[in-house]
């Protein structure tokens, strides 16, 4: 058993010595709405109707560098809920992650920063929605899940697909997956 003066520390950051600091390591830094919008066109008379809602959920994913080791994914959803006397609401939310990836190949930092990052985000991005959704009066809107997994995969076929038709050599994708109805 070690005695605590046995504990080596390292807070001037240098490398340990052991590898430690050459592993790949991605994480989410910070989250945080980046824009926010509500809409309630036809209030009041929107809360008495009683025609069936049809729902339209579009989503989007897109990214930015912001430093060598940062990344900024941002998860676009807008959802908007129609019935034949028009529009009853419209909320449009650009949530926002801070995203850390180190010592990793670009394919795997592409992939995280596309699926595995939105997969960590969406839950609190649904939360937001839901909440917005219920203030503006409405019973609250709980999104299903999204497999951001699944689409990226899919989305990488296809575009290496449409590569190999045109006769080029399929190369690393370097554009953001978009999404579509939820």
């Amino acid at each position: 058993m070690a005695d605590e003066g046995d504990v080596l520390t390292n807070l001037d950051n240098q490398p340990q010595g052991n590898g430690a600091d050459n592993q790949p390591v991605a994480g989410i830094v910070s989250q945080y709405v980046k824009d926010l919008s509500v809409e309630n066109p036809k209030a009041p008379e929107s809360f008495q109707w009683r025609d069936q809602q049809e729902m339209d959920v579009q989503f989007n994913i897109a990214a930015r560098k912001v430093n060598d080791d940062l990344s900024e994914v941002e998860l676009k959803i807008t959802a908007t809920s129609k019935t034949s006397q028009g529009p009853a609401y419209i909320v449009d939310l650009a949530y926002c992650g801070l995203v850390g990836m180190r010592n990793m190949p670009e394919e795997q930092q592409h992939a995280f920063t596309y699926a595995e990052a939105p997969r960590i985000l969406f839950p609190f991005a649904r939360r937001v929605i839901s909440d917005a959704v219920r203030d503006a009066g409405f019973a609250p809107l709980m999104l299903d899940p999204i497999d951001f997994n699944g689409l990226y995969i899919q989305q990488m076929q296809q575009k290496r697909a449409q590569e190999e038709a045109a006769g080029g050599a399929p190369a690393f994708p370097g554009d953001a997956p978009t999404g579509g109805d939820a």
